[in-house]
């Protein structure tokens, strides 16, 4: 065997078949059958289009409610809080502490939450906390601030 004899496997290799190009490529009408939309040029279908039927997106009911004012928080217990207390040795747990730790993200809103148990006195920033939360943070001896 030799590089100038090789080729590919028979039936392996198939020449598409160029529609609208003159007499022998295949009738008139290029495989696009006869009349309609979809047989002329610049023809797109639009997206969820159903041939006429009632799409799908229009045929189920709409339901449900967003609310654009709502204020999602990313919640942090405090079993976290302890755990990340013990890692940076740290008076002070800051939203950009957390956030180098990759607890958060640099767009989240936090809030405090008291599940676990703290056991380190430091001073938490966060945007919210529960009272739970507030207690315990308070009890060993540490501050809770909240930031806007």
């Amino acid at each position: 065997m030799k590089l100038h004899t090789l080729k590919p496997a028979e039936g392996s290799v198939k020449n598409n078949k160029r529609l609208g190009r003159g007499q022998g490529s295949g009738g008139s009408t290029a495989g696009r059958g006869h009349k309609g939309a979809q047989s002329r040029s610049g023809y797109s279908k639009k997206f969820g289009f159903e041939g006429g039927q009632m799409p799908l997106q229009r045929r189920i009911p709409k339901f449900g409610f967003k609310n654009n004012n709502k204020i999602y928080f990313k919640a942090i217990n405090l079993d976290a809080l302890e755990d990340l207390a013990q890692k940076t040795k740290t008076p002070a747990i800051t939203l950009q502490v957390m956030i180098d730790n990759g607890i958060v993200g640099k767009k989240d809103s936090v809030k405090i939450l008291g599940r676990g148990e703290l056991k380190s006195k430091v001073s938490v920033e966060a945007h919210a906390f529960s009272t739970t939360a507030t207690k315990a943070i308070e009890n060993v001896g540490g501050t809770a601030t909240t930031v806007k």
